[in-house]
């Protein structure tokens, strides 16, 4: 009798330690998956490597636009259009800003859209009823494209070429 119990324990130790084993090879797998997919590039986009080897398979990336304009598409100041230069456009209620927004919903100092390089982005200045862009409310400065709308209240304005 205690020659089974002892048998009956050392199959029961083993079975446990290979249960253990499929566990740590399991998580070991998915891990390894998870990595490989995000490593996995487009398909049809050569790599860097690949391009350098063979300069025919590069792509050029399409050129982007440049925004000359903002335009507000939605609001009391609809179809208003300010040509975009080098400096930062200030939105909000006061009358210092450059887009002096006739808005309820608008903060004195709602939002500022500057130029960054070739880009441009809003940034949220502490408002009360936030700046949204593209249904998303900031939390940070963003880049905005073009057509891309931001709402600030009842206004919607978006860059355009």
């Amino acid at each position: 009798m205690i020659e089974t119990s002892t048998l009956t324990l050392t199959v029961l130790r083993f079975g446990f330690l290979l249960l253990l084993w499929i566990l740590i090879f399991s998580i070991v797998t998915a891990m390894r998956r998870d990595l490989v997919i995000g490593r996995k590039i487009r398909t049809g986009t050569p790599t860097a490597r690949q391009a350098r080897k063979h300069p025919e398979l590069a792509v050029e990336p399409p050129a982007r636009q440049q925004a000359h304009r903002l335009v507000v598409t939605e609001g009391p100041l609809s179809g208003q259009v300010i040509e975009l230069g080098n400096s930062p456009i200030l939105l909000g209620r006061a009358q210092e800003s450059t887009l002096v927004l006739e808005d309820d919903y608008a903060s004195g100092r709602h939002a500022r859209l500057f130029p960054q390089g070739s880009r441009w982005f809003i940034e949220d200045l502490g408002s009360t009823n936030g700046t949204y862009l593209a249904d998303q409310q900031l939390t940070r400065s963003l880049p905005v494209e073009i057509g891309v709308p931001v709402r600030i209240g009842k206004t919607v304005i978006e860059l355009r070429p």
